[in-house]
């Protein structure tokens, strides 16, 4: 599955058709470098029952994300919520270990993104990726494909139980709304979903694009990375 099919939306949102997702993905690229600019970004938005998480100091809002429990690629057991994502900044992914085509790709970017965003990331800046298939990637497997890809501090690979990771996939919007397509790992989405949980602000960007496009999306959703400016090299407009 290409790029240009990925599914791209507000959590909450009705998923897009195939072809206004193809539409949508092809206008992206050049509406973040808009949207950063303007402060634009999705407010999170879940179904009702979804479980609130107690946030303290960030005040609790309806829509707040599942805090089902996870385990990290140390095999520390963690909340979602309430231990990696209550009043952060964070870079949300979905992958699994033995992805060959994808997900190499997707995360040498966001390792890119890592690197430019410097000793943020780890302090203010947080990365997680979850397994889509926490049923295989145990925490011994994430922690070798964390390893192989020279992933930095800061970057949290997580895995849990299947129910629990389908419920936040959804949540997080990393679903095709066909069916058919949404069970065929081969086109699982290729994107990132970057959110500033403090100021509840919510935006997703494609993963097989240029870094310097996926950090134009931390700019809509981060008031301090828009104060300092783009900070990383944006190549020459042609």
């Amino acid at each position: 599955m290409s790029t240009s099919s990925e599914t791209l939306r507000a959590p909450g949102a009705t998923p897009a058709t195939t072809q206004g997702r193809r539409h949508g993905l092809a206008m992206l690229a050049g509406g973040l470098a808009a949207a950063a600019g303007a402060g634009i970004a999705y407010r999170l938005d879940l179904h009702p029952s979804t479980t609130l998480a107690k946030a303290d100091p960030v005040p609790q809002r309806p829509g707040r994300l599942p805090d089902v429990p996870l385990v990290t690629h140390d095999g520390q057991k963690v909340r979602f919520y309430s231990d990696l994502v209550r009043g952060r900044v964070v870079f949300v992914s979905m992958m699994y270990a033995q992805c060959s085509e994808r997900c190499p790709p997707m995360t040498q970017n966001l390792r890119a993104v890592q690197e430019a965003l410097g000793d943020r990331v780890g302090r203010d800046i947080f990365f997680y990726s979850i397994s889509l298939l926490p049923e295989q990637d145990r925490p011994a497997d994430l922690k070798a494909y964390r390893e192989l890809n020279r992933i930095g501090p800061g970057w949290t690979f997580l895995t849990g139980d299947k129910p629990d990771v389908e419920r936040l996939r959804f949540a997080l919007g990393f679903y095709d709304p066909d069916p058919k397509v949404d069970a065929d790992l081969g086109q699982h989405i290729g994107a990132v979903r970057v959110g500033n949980d403090a100021l509840d602000r919510w935006c997703m960007t494609p993963l097989l694009t240029e870094p310097y496009l996926i950090l134009e999306a931390l700019m809509a959703v981060d008031p301090v990375a828009r104060a300092r400016g783009r900070t990383w090299h944006v190549p020459p407009q042609v």
